[in-house]
C-alpha cells in the first residue's frame, strides 16, 4: 500500500513543471472597446491563452456569434502555452449572448472566461468539457463570481503541487488531529493575509524568488521529518504554528501570483478574494483529511511499517522539492 502511494507521489512530482502554482486552465479574455456613439459595430479585444499539455492549444478554438468578424490572430508560444490576440467586430453587443469553446469536449481541461464591458464591469465564468458554453450576462451575477472563484481556489490547491506537498509534510510531521488542525489553520491565516495584501497591491514581491522559497520551505519540512528522533523535539515540532505561519506568508505570495493570471472581476474583488480563499481552504481540508485517514489506516494495518512509510514519504517529497528548487533558481 505505502509503496504504491510513494510511486504515485513521485510520479506527480516528476510530471509537474517547475512552477507548480500554474493553474493550467485555458483563459479567454474578452474586453469591449469603447466606440463612438451611434457606431454600428461592437468591438472587442480577444486574448486566448491555451496550455499545450492538456491539449487546449491544439484542439480548442473560441467561437463567437455568427455576426462577429475577426482580424487575423497574432500568436506566440512559450514553454507551456499558446497565446493568441485578435479583435472582433459584432453587429450586436455580446451581453446577453453566448460564447463557446469549440473542440473542448475532446479535452480533459477547464477554461476561465473573463468579460469586461466598455464601462469596466467585469464578470467571470468557468467552462468545462461538459459545458463549454458561457452566456455573458447583461447584469453580472455576484453568485456566479462566487461559484467561479470558489472552484478555482479548490482546483488551485489540488493542482498546485508545492502547496499540496507542504500540507502533506505538516500531516506527516505532527501527531494528533487537533495539533494538525491548529497548525494548518495558522498556515491558512498567513497565506490569506499575503494573498489579500498582494492582490490589492499593498505588497509586491517578484515571483521567481517566492517560487524558490516555497520549494525551500518543503525541503525544510522534509528534512525535519527525516531527522526527528524519539524524545528530541525539533524546531518544527516545538513551534509548528510559528513555522507554518511564517511559511504560509510565502505561500500566500504564490497564491496571489496564480490569481493574478486570471484576474479579478471589477466591482466584485472582495467576493472573488473571499471565495477563492474559501475554495483553497476547502481543498486543503480534503487533503488533510485524506492524508490523516491514510496514516491512521497505515498505523492500524501495518504498525511496524508506519514509521518507515513516513520517512520514505519525506525523502520522496524532499527530493521533488529539491528538484523544483534547482529548476526555479536556474530559470529564475
Amino acid at each position: 500500500m505505502f509503496r504504491l502511494f510513494l510511486v504515485l507521489l513521485l510520479a506527480s512530482g516528476l510530471n509537474s513543471v517547475a512552477r507548480a502554482d500554474d493553474l493550467r486552465p485555458g483563459y479567454l479574455e474578452i474586453r469591449e472597446v469603447a466606440v463612438e456613439k451611434g457606431a454600428a459595430a461592437h468591438q472587442y479585444n480577444i486574448t486566448w491563452k491555451a496550455p499545450i499539455r492538456p491539449g487546449l492549444a491544439a484542439r480548442v478554438v473560441p467561437v463567437f456569434p455568427s455576426d462577429c468578424t475577426a482580424t487575423e490572430p497574432v500568436r506566440s508560444v512559450d514553454a507551456t502555452a499558446l497565446l493568441a490576440r485578435w479583435n472582433i467586430d459584432c453587429g450586436e453587443t455580446l451581453a446577453g449572448r453566448s460564447v463557446r469553446l469549440g473542440g473542448m469536449e475532446d479535452t480533459a481541461a477547464d477554461a476561465l472566461l473573463r468579460y469586461q464591458s466598455a464601462g469596466g464591469i467585469t464578470q467571470a465564468a468557468r467552462l468545462t468539457p461538459a459545458n463549454p458554453v458561457a452566456e455573458i450576462a447583461q447584469q453580472p451575477d455576484r453568485w456566479q463570481v462566487a461559484r467561479t472563484y470558489f472552484i478555482t481556489g479548490v482546483e488551485h490547491i489540488l493542482m498546485g503541487y508545492d502547496h499540496l506537498l507542504f500540507v502533506l509534510c505538516l500531516v506527516l510531521l505532527l501527531n494528533g488531529a487537533w495539533r494538525v488542525a491548529a497548525t494548518v489553520t495558522a498556515f491558512t491565516v498567513a497565506h490569506s493575509l499575503t494573498l489579500v495584501a498582494t492582490t490589492l497591491e499593498w505588497v509586491t514581491i517578484p515571483g521567481p524568488p517566492v517560487e524558490a522559497a516555497i520549494a525551500l520551505s518543503i525541503v525544510f519540512l522534509a528534512v525535519e521529518i527525516v531527522k526527528r528522533k524519539p524524545g528530541e523535539l525539533r524546531l518544527s515540532e516545538r513551534l509548528p504554528w510559528v513555522v507554518a505561519f511564517l511559511f504560509g506568508l510565502l505561500h500566500g505570495f504564490g497564491f496571489a501570483g496564480a490569481l493574478a493570471e486570471i484576474g479579478l472581476p471589477q466591482g466584485e474583488v472582495p467576493m472573488a478574494l473571499l471565495t477563492f480563499n474559501l475554495g483553497v481552504e476547502a481543498g486543503q481540508l480534503v487533503i488533510v483529511g485524506l492524508a490523516m485517514l491514510a496514516l491512521w489506516a497505515m498505523r492500524h494495518t501495518y504498525p511496524l511499517h508506519a514509521a518507515r512509510f513516513q520517512t520514505l514519504s519525506a525523502y520522496v517529497i524532499g527530493s521533488i522539492a529539491a528538484m523544483w528548487l534547482l529548476q526555479r533558481v536556474w530559470t529564475g
